[in-house]
């Protein structure tokens, strides 16, 4: 699965997953579901300079940009940002790598080429040639391959939200909570 619609809907679940369920929903909020769609396919930027550079998507796929230091690099950036600009969402370090993460987990899982996933000790980028009408053509024809992967998000997502399995399907990490009982 290389496309963005996959790599959307696996961390619209992430972000869902590691999120409070007592807060709006992603989808009620556009700033934070246009930053969750961009984190969560920001790993394949690679493309869009490969084609920039030699009009070859496939130059530089896979590299750098799909290694665990890019996710938390990013994840890193991410959250120092939103804290000096407040009107990017407040996404924290752990929900931008872990948006980046599932990036590259459905790359290694779905698909058969290589990746950079220990970057700079290993570089692994794909080899080949795509242009962009073969990307643009990749993006809009061969989405019904993603159709499985969104299909199964929706039903976490669902699932969670309807019968409130918070305590099931939820990453957040778990925190003492402090109680007002009077002694």
């Amino acid at each position: 699965m290389s496309l963005p619609l996959g790599h959307a809907a696996l961390g619209l679940t992430a972000y869902d997953l590691t999120s409070n369920a007592d807060e709006v929903s992603v989808f009620r909020q556009w700033k934070v579901l246009a930053v969750v769609v961009m984190l969560s396919n920001l790993p394949d930027i690679d493309v869009i300079f490969g084609l920039l550079y030699s009009g070859n998507g496939e130059l530089f796929h896979r590299g750098p940009t799909h290694s665990l230091l890019f996710a938390c690099f990013i994840g890193v950036l991410y959250a120092i940002c939103s804290r000096i600009w407040r009107s990017l969402p407040p996404i924290s370090f752990f929900q931008s790598f872990l948006l980046i993460g599932s990036h590259l987990f459905a790359d290694y899982i779905f698909t058969d080429g290589p990746l950079s996933l220990f970057w700079p000790f290993e570089l692994s980028m794909s080899a080949g040639f795509e242009s962009w009408g073969d990307i643009v053509h990749s993006i809009i024809f061969e989405a019904t391959n993603d159709i499985a992967v969104i299909m199964s998000c929706a039903t976490v997502v669902i699932m969670r939200r309807v019968f409130r399995l918070d305590q099931v399907f939820s990453l957040r990490p778990v925190f003492v909570r402090k109680t007002n009982a009077k002694k």
